[in-house]
């Protein structure tokens, strides 16, 4: 299956076999020089709040932006991860906030701005 959005993304962990719990990293990015000019700009990535969702509770990427902005509005993109439900979640979320602040290797995860287009980090 190609995820192409986030419903796609639900839709996907919904045909799991294993109910699935969402991990999401909101981060604030940082330019280097205070401007992003190109599509190949530098700085960097900051994580800003984390938080795990079963699946039944993710409506729209829309619902989530929403809830995200009621706790801050100071977040650039998202971060997302998936695990069985049965799973603790917070060493995950752990990891992921790590990942970001280190600039480990992202490419496990769905990196999404806040129009839910994708990002790439290199």
């Amino acid at each position: 299956m190609i995820i192409k959005n986030f419903s796609d993304l639900i839709s996907f962990a919904k045909k799991e076999p294993n109910p699935q719990l969402f991990l999401f990293l909101f981060a604030k990015a940082e330019a280097k020089n205070n401007a992003f000019k190109t599509n190949h700009s530098s700085g960097t990535i900051q994580p800003v709040m984390c938080v795990d969702k079963p699946t039944d509770e993710l409506t729209t990427f829309e619902a989530l932006i929403e809830e995200a902005d009621r706790i801050t509005k100071n977040w650039d993109f998202v971060f997302i991860g998936c695990l069985n439900a049965s799973m603790d979640a917070e060493p995950h979320l752990t990891k992921m906030s790590n990942d970001v602040a280190n600039g480990n290797d992202l490419s496990r995860y769905v990196i999404l701005d806040r129009e839910q287009r994708p990002v790439i980090v290199a």
